[in-house]
């Protein structure tokens, strides 16, 4: 029985840019019980609707299941070579240049009293 659909899922065109870029399963252990993609799908419904991963509905993977791929997935740098990915894609679409060839950083000044703090 398919699960129902949530907002935060990806889209097939979604996942057909993600998909080359989230780890296969291992070869040679045991098969994996859950898709990528549901694994994905589950991150998502997490960071956006800023719920615990305890409260990750039941028709998705186990939370400790989908936990522990986030935080591999963090500590492998992968969530840092997806936005990359997205942003060249972005950029390309928008006729410029893969990777920006300066950048600029502001910042904002603060009042405070006249006798300061």
């Amino acid at each position: 029985m398919a699960r129902q659909r949530y907002p935060s899922d990806l889209s097939d065109k979604e996942w057909a840019i993600l998909e080359p870029l989230v780890p296969a399963a291992k070869s040679g252990g045991r098969p994996a019980k859950h898709s990528r993609r549901e694994i994905v799908n589950a991150i998502r419904y997490v960071l956006r609707n800023g719920g615990s991963w305890r409260s990750l509905p039941h028709d998705f993977p186990p939370y400790t299941t989908v936990y522990d791929y986030f935080r591999a997935w963090r500590d492998s740098g992968l969530w840092e070579k997806v936005n990359q990915v997205l942003r060249e894609r972005l950029r390309v679409s928008l006729e410029r240049e893969a990777t920006p060839s300066a950048g600029s950083i502001d910042s904002q000044s603060v009042k405070t009293t006249e006798k300061g703090g």
